[in-house]
């Protein structure tokens, strides 16, 4: 049983590379549309300060991952594993379709598809889900107001400033923006495969790994005076694996974000980052898992209509809803099929 453990761990730690890898172009996709980075030197900046997040957050996100959704009392480890291998295969359809949709999402209700398969509806924990749906509405809408406020202040601010200008002042700002949203990006996606390695954990018997140590200064050190509940060596193999998933980048994907959706010049690149990054760092600070895709979305969509209605291509932002829409479904679909197949092939051999 150890060796099954210790290999879903490592499940679940492709999941977060895939996760960096998936939204490699949430934190790039700015930026390198707008031509003040190349590609390669782009996802570099973003991989550190997905790493850095480690450091600076603190572990609220993976507590409501790990405790806060499903009763972990009727969890076993093959229903883990199933629900990462649903949103494994989710994300790889995804990003075949060059469609920016939400890991987290699909990791939730991967977890949740694979628990009721193996207990039925009463193994969800209702209240905790409440703000985790809320937010697929408010995160998008969220960033698309405070994106279209930020074009709109920035604007008027700089109406008698020559084009020019502006443009090299936002060349510079706008490395300091997309260095913020990759570590509110890393800050609360990171923490979500920690949730669910702690999960796995409780589930195997062995949540004293999970335990950090008491005597460790380092447990204290976070932003907003955050201390740690999960041991440091899950926080820091998650941040490295999202931050090498972001330094192999999700080119699919990054067209769609940063071109296909509205064209972006450097000052509504670092608009539309500022304000999701703002965003995704208040809800990691009251542990929400939210989705950092929706933020950044809905943030160069309020960018684009603070131009015009015609600045936007609303055909992908449909398209981008309806893959939304889908996500929680088709995952959770995805993952209870899975445990259905290891309930009758693997788990009999343990």
């Amino acid at each position: 049983m150890l060796t099954l453990i210790i290999f879903i761990i490592f499940v679940a730690l492709v999941f977060d590379f895939l996760n960096g890898f998936h939204d490699a172009a949430n934190s790039i996709a700015t930026i390198v549309s707008t031509r003040v980075l190349s590609p390669t030197v782009a996802v570099a900046w973003a991989a550190f300060f997905n790493f850095v997040a480690a450091f600076i957050f603190g572990t609220t996100v993976a507590k409501t991952i790990g405790t806060g959704l499903i009763d972990t009392v009727q969890v076993d480890v093959f229903v883990v594993f199933a629900g990462l291998f649903g949103a494994i295969i989710w994300n790889i359809i995804t990003w075949l379709l060059a469609l920016p949709t939400s890991s987290s999402h699909a990791l939730v209700a991967g977890i949740a598809g694979a628990a009721i398969a193996k207990a039925g509806l009463p193994v969800i924990l209702w209240k905790g889900w409440i703000p985790l749906l809320a937010f697929i509405i408010l995160s998008p809408l969220i960033g698309f107001i405070l994106g279209s406020i930020n074009m709109i202040a920035v604007a008027w601010l700089f109406r008698r400033a020559s084009p020019q200008r502006v443009d090299k002042l936002f060349r510079r700002l706008q490395l300091f923006s997309a260095g913020i949203y990759s570590l509110g990006h890393g800050g609360n996606d990171a923490q979500k495969t920690m949730g669910i390695i702690v999960m796995l954990l409780a589930a195997g018997n062995l949540k004293h790994w999970a335990t950090p140590d008491p005597n460790n200064w380092m447990n204290s050190f976070g932003f907003f005076g955050h201390t740690h509940s999960v041991a440091w060596w899950i926080i820091l193999t998650c941040h490295a694996a999202i931050a090498l998933g972001t330094m192999c980048g999700g080119w699919r994907i990054v067209k769609t974000m940063g071109s296909s959706i509205t064209r972006l010049a450097p000052v509504g690149g670092c608009c539309a980052e500022t304000a999701a990054a703002t965003a995704i760092i208040v809800a990691t600070r009251f542990g929400i898992p939210i989705s950092t895709t929706h933020a950044i979305t809905g943030s160069i969509l309020g960018v684009g209509t603070a131009r015009g209605l015609r600045s936007v291509r609303w055909i992908w932002g449909e398209r981008i809803v309806i893959a939304w829409i889908l996500t929680i479904p088709c995952t959770a679909v995805i993952a209870a099929i899975t445990w259905f197949l290891v309930r009758y092939t693997i788990q009999p051999l343990f």
